[in-house]
């Protein structure tokens, strides 16, 4: 009794220490976040185990362990029809409102959800449940794309399964099969969705053969540049869950094809060397955080661009400048073309400067932007919305965009 009792508390101590992060004091529900983040971080490792075995795919198994959480069955309801379709060659679930007036014309979303391009789905439960709440909530259709991810397609297939996707639905056909007013719909998406969506967003409206444009562009939480791994976000937030800085790098490569094996350097900002020539130079005016972050997140953070660099790391990566995987990267002429934003922005999150840049880049090109940012908000905090291990900044910040595409669109 007495070596099970002493292994029960050495296997209890064990586990707290693997679940235990300090966290900021300003983090709410820190122990739900804790434990939250240790079975991401376990199905991570797991994963990347498994490749270093050549087992798997960097991200293999997270992406088994993911579509574990996937809706196994249509939960349509009395408010709201959810259907199968493609549009463009890209499959789709559609969640249509039932509620109003059959003639009476409805706002749209094409929805992109998140995943680093490599993993998630529009089956996955939070997006599922969040894009039902979203189309009963605004009486709405909202049309969640199920873009290929990696590594079964590379950068620049998610691109352009969501630009297909996009502009197929943006036609007076499927737009009047689902009774969506044409002058109401807009692209939305979080996290490497908020990316596609920004990109589309930016492709859509310069494109002429697309006559009917998005009004509006709401991105949670989105990356949008892959040449600067040391803003002061990225340096704050390097280990704070759920989303850890050289997880977005790995995500980084595995959409661009590279190797694992360039983890470090990115990290390092190789990349964006101060050697590296023009194109670099002047992609690094376009993330400039001293002078496009309010001083207040700038804090005492120093810029990291190392003199020399490798310039066969560029060759390897060419879509690290490409606009369409990296959109704050677009020129000003570009963004005065967009519709108006709502960009969501987490304090602990690697990510917020991505979203804090993008948003005085759009400003200074005359688009109107509404910023929301959250103090206690961490990565993925939306997606925490529903069910048992919600929490209280996912369901506020879920209820402030619901509230913006209402008094927007």
């Amino acid at each position: 009794m007495r070596p099970i009792l002493i292994a029960t508390i050495l296997l209890s101590i064990a586990a707290a220490y693997y679940i235990y992060i300090p966290l900021p004091s300003t983090l709410t529900e820190p122990w739900k976040l804790m434990y939250t983040d240790a079975m991401i971080r376990s199905s991570m490792q797991l994963s990347f185990l498994a490749h270093d075995f050549g087992l798997t795919s960097p991200f293999g198994f997270l992406k088994y362990f993911s579509s574990l959480m996937d809706v196994k069955s249509n939960l349509s309801s009395s408010s709201v029809r959810i259907t199968e379709a493609s549009f463009g060659g890209v499959e789709a679930l559609v969640f249509e409102s039932t509620a109003g007036q059959e003639k009476t014309l409805k706002r749209g979303v094409v929805y992109l959800h998140g995943g680093g391009w490599t993993v998630g789905s529009a089956k996955m439960e939070a997006y599922y449940l969040q894009c039902m709440e979203m189309a009963k909530q605004l009486d709405a259709v909202v049309l969640s794309v199920e873009y290929r991810l990696a590594p079964d397609g590379r950068f620049p297939d998610q691109y352009n399964d969501v630009f297909q996707a996009s502009k197929h639905i943006l036609t007076t056909e499927v737009l009047s099969r689902y009774s969506i007013d044409p002058k109401r719909v807009a692209v939305s998406g979080d996290s490497a969705g908020g990316n596609l969506a920004a990109a589309v967003a930016q492709q859509i409206s310069v494109d002429s053969s697309v006559p009917i444009k998005f009004k509006l562009q709401a991105l949670i939480y989105p990356v949008l540049q892959g040449l600067d791994f040391n803003t002061p976000s990225y340096q704050q937030n390097a280990f704070t869950p759920i989303l850890y800085r050289p997880l977005v790098a790995r995500f980084w490569l595995e959409y661009l094809n590279g190797k694992q094996i360039l983890l470090s350097a990115m990290l390092a900002n190789i990349q964006s060397a101060q050697d590296q020539g023009p194109k670099i130079e002047a992609a690094r005016a376009k993330i400039d955080w001293t002078r496009l972050l309010p001083v207040a997140f700038q804090k005492s953070y120093k810029p990291v661009f190392p003199l020399y660099g490798d310039p066969k790391l560029l060759e390897k990566l060419p879509g690290l400048l490409d606009v369409r995987a990296a959109p704050l990267l677009a020129e000003s002429e570009v963004l005065k073309a967009v519709p108006p934003a709502y960009i969501m922005t987490c304090e602990h999150d690697v990510l917020r400067d991505d979203g804090l840049m993008y948003a005085t880049r759009l400003q200074q090109a005359g688009v109107h932007v509404t910023l929301d940012h959250y103090e206690d908000g961490f990565h993925g905090c939306l997606s925490f919305a529903f069910g048992p291990l919600s929490f209280e900044v996912g369901r506020r910040s879920f209820g402030n965009y619901i509230q913006w595409l209402k008094d927007n669109l």
